[in-house]
């Protein structure tokens, strides 16, 4: 199952192409975009979110939350390896107190005993890495399953599928893999419930507003430039990495990983 998501993320990253007439400089793939969007939306229309609604349905909140919190601490750990790679080492001590506290005193996780305690959540990635040595500024992507990423993300998110993480502790089996990622992604899921109406009633084209959502949010968190706010001519280093073609093929579903 691990390997799967990996060659989704890595397919879509391998193939060169460049899609013409995109309607933001930063989208040059929209026509792959906006199919994997397309494909998202119609798998969660018809599967995840119905899933979710189930979910929400017979189990009682302390419970999802409690679920929430034990992934959420094995992102810590992820978390953790991106701060020490960013020469953080205010926040990378401060993931491994969340995950050492979390992990013993809060039952592996399941209550989130260090936010009250003062530690905050640093939540990073290898793509929040990238961005820190250099690569701040990349082209929008829509991954498969994982929903609004960039080249540069999408890149992170390929490397930390490929390397052993805590949840290797958890399962051994594929149906147990299956179900440790299943749980993670109608528990997101349903945190989520509602905002595909907000969306589609805050705009005409659900793909652009979430599109240009998602960049100017990460723009904001990594410190890039949007293209249309400056003129400067710069590397473009997704064109070192790759970029999908339009009609690159749907690759089989992978599953989330926290």
């Amino acid at each position: 199952m691990k390997s799967l998501r990996l060659l989704t993320i890595v397919a879509a990253l391998s193939l060169s192409a460049c899609a013409s007439n995109p309607s933001s400089p930063y989208d040059p793939y929209e026509p792959f975009n906006r199919s994997m969007y397309n494909f998202n939306s119609t798998l969660d229309r018809n599967v995840i979110k119905p899933a979710a609604e189930g979910y929400r349905t017979v189990t009682p909140k302390p419970f999802r939350t409690a679920v929430g919190n034990f992934y959420g601490n094995m992102k810590d750990v992820f978390s953790l390896l991106s701060n020490t790679l960013r020469a953080e080492p205010e926040k990378a001590l401060n993931d491994l107190m969340r995950v050492s506290i979390n992990s013993t005193f809060g039952l592996f996780g399941l209550i989130d005993i260090a936010t009250p305690a003062g530690l905050v959540k640093n939540r990073t990635t290898l793509g929040d890495t990238f961005a820190s040595w250099g690569w701040k500024n990349s082209n929008y992507l829509m991954l498969p399953f994982f929903g609004p990423s960039t080249v540069r993300d999408g890149s992170g998110l390929g490397i930390s599928l490929s390397i052993p993480g805590p949840e290797k502790l958890i399962y051994d089996t594929l149906p147990q893999a299956a179900g440790f990622y299943g749980l993670y992604g109608v528990n997101e899921r349903e945190r989520l419930l509602g905002l595909e109406q907000q969306i589609d009633e805050s705009s005409l084209d659900a793909y652009t507003f979430t599109r240009d959502a998602y960049m100017h949010m990460r723009a904001k968190q990594t410190g890039a430039v949007l293209p249309q706010d400056t003129d400067e001519e710069e590397i473009n280093i997704d064109d070192l990495v790759g970029a999908p073609q339009a009609s690159a093929p749907v690759a089989a579903p992978p599953v989330p990983k926290p």
